[in-house]
Order: structure tokens, then sequence, then C-alpha cells
């Protein structure tokens, strides 16, 4: 089958089989390696890209359902060589070890943050449950979001500073981190 799609920004008309899979498309086609493989069963989220505006899992959905859409893909969010305020987040944050989970990740922070602008903690780990890290206990990444928001919102801080708040707010009430 024909299909044409948008990808991060490019146009592209090509003959695929109508079983392939978009993540597989993404990936071999069109070199789009930052779109992860991950379980294949939509478990993980690892393949998270934006389809018309919207997170979908890519390995659930075939190339020909993208027909005529436009996608986004982790390496469509920078601009002009300079990282996406929520990629510059995960960074400074460290929210990933092995960061094979860190593209779908952030592209699911994208979803989410336009749903809900200023996410508290148990926000994000609920608008992030359909991704799965298996390195992290998710509170670098859950921190990372909450840095992404503000960033976005026009209020950026460094990692610096977001550390030394943190340890302000644990010494003050008593606790030990």
């Amino acid at each position: 089958m024909r299909i044409t799609v948008t990808v991060d920004g490019t146009t592209y008309t090509d003959e695929v089989e109508p079983r392939l899979l978009l993540v597989h498309y993404l990936r071999d086609r069109l070199g789009k390696v930052g779109t992860v493989v991950g379980c294949d069963t939509s478990n993980c989220g690892a393949c998270t890209v934006h389809l018309n505006g919207h997170s979908v899992k890519s390995c659930s959905v075939l190339a020909v359902q993208a027909d005529g859409g436009d996608v986004l893909t982790v390496e469509g969010l920078s601009r002009d060589g300079k990282l996406h305020p929520i990629q510059e987040a995960f960074r400074d944050n460290h929210a990933l070890q092995c960061g094979f989970c860190t593209p779908g990740m952030i592209m699911q922070t994208l979803d989410l943050l336009a749903e809900e602008p200023d996410p508290d903690d148990e926000t994000v780990r609920h608008g992030l449950e359909g991704n799965l890290c298996r390195c992290t206990g998710y509170q670098n990444i859950v921190r990372a979001v909450q840095d992404a928001a503000q960033r976005l919102r026009g209020g950026a801080t460094s990692s610096g500073d977001a550390v030394i708040k943190d340890a302000a707010k644990a010494e003050t009430a008593g606790g030990v981190r």
C-alpha cells in the first residue's frame, strides 16, 4: 500500500506492507532509531511517538494507519541543534540510567504536560504509568517531568537548584535522603 506521512516535519511517500508496524517503518525505513522497539506488545511504552498530536505506542499502530498523518519522534523535538526543554530536564535531572525507556518517557511527558502543565508527583506517576523503566525508582523521572513543566511555563531552573531545594525540604522536614 502507498502511504504518505509527515515525520518530524518531513513528508514521505512509500510503499509498505499492510502489516508493517509504525515502529518498524520509523526505524527501518526512515532511520528514526530513537524510537525504540521494547516489548512489541505495547506494555513498555519505549516506542511512544506522537501521531496527530497525541502519544501512541508505535508497536501497536500499523504504518498504514498513519497514512495522511503527522508523526513526531524524539528526534523531532530538538530544533536547530538545541534540545527541547523536556529533553534538557531529563538530562539535567539524571532521569535515565540505561536510556532505553527515555525516548518513550519523553514523548509521553509531552502529552502529559499538554494536559496538566503543573503536575504533582501522583499526577506524573499516573500519567507515565504505561511507560516502564527497569533501572530507576522513577524519582528522577518524576523530578524531570516537573522540571520540564516549570521550564515550559517559563520558569527554567537548573538541576542543581532542584537538588538544593529537595535537600532543603528534606532537612526542614527532618527527613533523610
